[in-house]
């Protein structure tokens, strides 16, 4: 028998079964006077999901193994990709369904740098949950710079300033200091940009005709996908990389580096990825992006209920090689709520991965207009926006709306508490005080230009890049 005729008669199988439980349990309800779990009517229910080799893909790792997709009469598939790229690419194409997403994927396409597509968000993934790590080449030579306990262990957080000079001695000796990201519209290479000119160095603009990201950069950053992080580290292709975990630990582990700083010490309670589909598919399927939304909430909460008490679950759950495929020890390292920078110099770190905890799941329009701000800062956006453009575009792409309905849908089956979410939210956070943030300048989501004034280095204003000179029209 063809492979596919027993696909076919396994999906049948399993839609009978959900469908007889279904009707059971309503029909129970339905005798206490109830049924507050009926299930939506989707309009799609076999679907394939994409993701990255990445520990905060969590969400939809838990919502498959522990049910919570079937629950809404959805089948999915998780199926890891290549890169980045690819992935936008086969969610664009119809390929994927959906996707684990970096935060500034759907930002970037729907406004079109890059691929032009318009990408909508009802979900935040998480919180947190990267770190910067250096070459052992390097943090020797950082070490000097940085101040130290009584302990004599660092002193934390690590600010960028104690890696100008190394820059400074890697450029008097005629080397260019090469760090790595995942791709040019991640947090991490905002986040490795933001640390970097907080301590004076700069990474490089981006300009319509010049898309390599290192026009006056002092530090020159470029693409790795994160799982081959740290072995083009150890090949001293690169001195240094901003990644999510386990690849900042696997550093440790090699021991061939050491993470200096997490983002958490970056901006405290940044968020990170989204669950990504195109604005086609939520306009086309409605019910089944519901259906999706509730099933990732319900895991995220999963993630993080009990004081993190599910952790070592979880770890096991993305040991596995379908998943991200590192080490138990290595995804635990960070995963439960401690990070390890030099051997042996393992800290609490209990809000490192954030998944459910501070509204983390709710997709902030604050948090799509900082994107929006780094991406102006440096160029990827050429020409300077009105506040309202910045409203405006974060509005296309976060969807609150969706996700405020499923949210309310889960209440009401009592699965959830209505505490969890921030209902009567305007769809930003609070401003960001200045000592959240690495180079103690505050965020307010309300004002993006009066934001990007305040930051040294980077475009503000009417500012463009015109070659290699920053010029003002």
């Amino acid at each position: 028998m063809e492979s596919s005729t027993l696909d076919h008669r396994e999906t049948t199988l399993k839609r009978y079964m959900l469908s007889a439980t279904s009707a059971v349990l309503i029909l129970a309800a339905s005798a206490f006077g109830s049924a507050k779990a009926e299930m939506l009517e989707v309009e799609k229910d076999e679907l394939k999901f994409g993701f990255i080799k990445l520990t905060d893909m969590a969400p939809l790792a838990v919502a498959k193994e522990l049910g919570y997709f079937e629950d809404e009469g959805l089948f999915v598939t998780l199926e890891a990709q290549a890169n980045w790229k690819v992935l936008l690419d086969r969610v664009i194409t119809g390929e994927l369904d959906g996707a684990h997403m970096l935060a500034g994927q759907p930002l970037a396409a729907t406004i079109g740098f890059g691929t032009k597509a318009h990408i909508v968000t009802p979900f935040s993934m998480d919180l947190n949950g990267n770190g910067i790590t250096v070459s052992n080449e390097v943090w020797e030579l950082m070490k000097p710079h940085i101040p130290k306990q009584a302990d004599g262990k660092p002193v934390h957080p690590i600010k960028a300033d104690a890696l100008k000079p190394v820059i400074e001695k890697f450029a008097d000796d005629g080397k260019a200091f090469k760090m790595g990201m995942v791709f040019p519209v991640s947090t991490h290479n905002y986040e490795l940009r933001y640390w970097l000119a907080a301590g004076g160095i700069h990474p490089g603009f981006y300009s319509p005709t010049d898309t390599s990201g290192t026009i006056k950069a002092k530090a020159l950053l470029s693409v790795t996908p994160p799982p081959q992080m740290p072995a083009t580290l150890e090949a001293g292709t690169i001195y240094g990389y901003c990644v999510g975990e386990p690849w900042n630990q696997a550093a440790v582990f090699k021991g061939i580096g050491v993470p200096v700083i997490t983002d958490y010490e970056i901006w405290k309670n940044n968020p990170e990825k989204v669950f990504g589909i195109t604005k086609e598919f939520a306009e086309q399927y409605p019910n089944t992006t519901l259906a999706l939304t509730k099933a990732l909430i319900r895991a995220a909460k999963w993630l993080d209920e009990n004081s993190n008490a599910n952790r070592m679950e979880a770890v096991k759950m993305l040991s596995r090689p379908e998943y991200v495929g590192a080490d138990e020890e290595v995804i635990a390292n960070s995963m439960t709520g401690t990070f390890e920078y030099e051997k042996g110099d393992k800290r609490a770190v209990p809000d490192f991965n954030v998944f459910y905890r501070y509204f983390a799941t709710y997709p902030y329009y604050s948090d799509a207009i900082w994107y929006l701000t780094q991406m102006r800062r440096w160029g990827q956006i050429a020409e300077g926006k009105s506040d309202e453009w910045y409203l405006d575009t974060a509005k296309s792409v976060y969807r609150p709306d969706i996700y405020m309905k499923a949210a309310e849908l889960l209440v009401a089956e009592g699965r959830v508490e209505k505490a969890d979410f921030p209902f009567g939210t305007d769809g930003f956070r609070p401003p960001v005080p200045p000592e959240d943030m690495i180079d103690g300048i505050a965020y307010d989501g309300k004002q993006p230009n009066a934001y990007l004034a305040t930051l040294k280095i980077g475009l503000k204003g009417k500012e463009q890049v015109e070659g290699n000179t920053v010029v003002s029209n």
